[in-house]
């Protein structure tokens, strides 16, 4: 058996106006992520985790921001085709465990409904996924809620 790890690291500024999606949901909150697509950090940072670890390049890569077939379009379809693209090379996906960094509004009463939606998309349990959120401490961009971060990383296992 042969296993691969990859990282992945997503950033979109905040915008009024836009909806907060986070992990596949709309959170209600005043501000979003500003993006070419729905700009959900973490399902992205989930795509360059995974992708990384089959060596497949980066979400950017595979879905250019350049590209009008993307603009506005649901970040669960990139997860489901990124997952339909490393199964194609043999790879499976062992776990993902992926973090938020965002002031507002409070995450970890939605955890379980983006482990749902995030595992629905890519096909695992939601045993396999685990989501963690935390602010910084009112520290930089993320803190003055000018932007939100996501950290992801993708254990792929190869029989």
């Amino acid at each position: 058996m042969k296993i691969k790890v990859g990282f992945g690291y997503d950033v979109h500024p905040l915008k009024e106006g836009r909806p907060m999606i986070l992990g596949g949901i709309q959170l209600e909150y005043h501000l979003g992520p500003d993006g070419h697509s729905d700009a959900d950090v973490l399902i992205h940072a989930i795509c360059d985790a995974i992708l990384g670890a089959a060596n497949l390049r980066d979400i950017g890569y595979h879905f250019s921001n350049k590209d009008p077939k993307w603009k506005g379009v649901d970040s669960k379809i990139l997860l489901t085709e990124v997952c339909r693209l490393i199964r194609q090379e043999g790879w499976e996906i062992s776990n993902i465990d992926a973090a938020l960094a965002l002031e507002q509004p409070k995450v970890n009463p939605h955890i379980d409904a983006m482990k749902t939606a995030l595992a629905k998309a890519m096909g695992l349990d939601v045993s396999d996924i685990s989501i963690k959120a935390t602010t910084n401490e009112k520290l930089g961009y993320v803190g003055r809620e000018e932007g939100v971060n996501a950290f992801a990383v993708a254990l792929l296992i190869q029989q």
